[in-house]
């Protein structure tokens, strides 16, 4: 006979912070996991207040929470309240996915440049980064994200634009001396020796300025990825492939990065497949 007093198994919560939230389709993509795995938990967006973060972050393991994504703006922010770093997180100078340790401690992970490179060997298995140099558009954290992980995945050199030039040097004084910094005037220049070219800005996306960068120096066969998933195909995915380049849209990243969050918190490492695109892009 059952004991009626014994008390309920916790249901796992997890969820994603920024401000604001309302658009992330993180909700839909680990809601989709759970639900197809059978999986008991949920997955919330959570709009918290910039003076608020850290009060909530360390309040959250006992709210039932065993874990967390992070977006902008507070990827660095929520530094400050995380007990243990991951190297890479380090190094990348952000945090994207916390777990709420059974001690108390709270860990910080990084996981933007393992959703990069997932994405594009996924749909690129036979891309190797030794096959010659990267050009990466923009300076930002999700630059910081990927040049962290070519650099570590082998690829010789990485030549970095941005529009504010200051900012591509301080990320070539961070990675060392194979980022090498060119005018953005001149990033069309970088285009004809690369192997792999990379936009990390939000040029492209809805409701912001197209990417004016001169594409004529894309050359067949170079693999050609842009992290903005809205829309799907942006102008430089769509000349690219115009001009027999193979092109990786932004929308696999987001996938990927989701993975070892999900398995840390729920226990089940998800699949990244045709079917949870659909149900992301649903």
């Amino acid at each position: 006979m059952s004991d009626a007093s014994a008390p309920l198994p916790r249901i796992p919560l997890a969820g994603v912070i920024g401000s604001p939230i309302a658009h992330s389709r993180s909700p839909r993509l680990h809601g989709h996991w759970l639900r197809r795995y059978g999986l008991p938990g949920h997955y919330v967006p959570l709009d918290v207040p910039a003076d608020k973060l850290l009060d909530v972050v360390r309040l959250m393991p006992s709210m039932g929470f065993v874990g967390a994504n992070v977006t902008v703006p507070y990827k660095e922010k929520v530094m400050e309240v995380v007990d243990q770093v991951t190297d890479r997180a380090t190094l990348i100078g952000a945090v994207n996915t916390l777990i709420f340790r059974s001690d108390g401690r709270i860990h910080g992970d990084n996981t933007d440049g393992y959703g990069f490179l997932a994405n594009i060997r996924q749909e690129v298995p036979d891309w190797s980064a030794a096959d010659g140099p990267a050009v990466v558009l923009g300076a930002g954290g999700a630059a910081r994200a990927v040049i962290a992980s070519l650099l570590d995945a082998g690829v010789p050199e990485i030549v970095l634009t941005n529009r504010t030039r200051l900012r591509a040097e301080t990320l070539r004084e961070a990675f060392g001396h194979r980022v090498r910094v060119v005018d953005w005037l001149q990033a069309g220049n970088a285009f004809d020796g690369a192997a792999t070219v990379v936009n990390t800005t939000s040029l492209g996306m809805v409701g912001k300025p197209e990417l004016r960068v001169p594409l004529d120096g894309l050359r067949a066969g170079t693999l050609v990825t842009d992290l903005v998933y809205a829309p799907l195909e942006t102008r430089l995915l769509r000349v690219a492939a115009a001009q027999g380049c193979r092109t990786v849209d932004g929308l696999g990243m987001l996938l990927h990065q989701a993975v070892p969050g999900f398995e840390r918190w729920f226990g089940r490492r998800p699949d990244v497949d045709a079917a949870t695109r659909e149900a992301v892009l649903a």
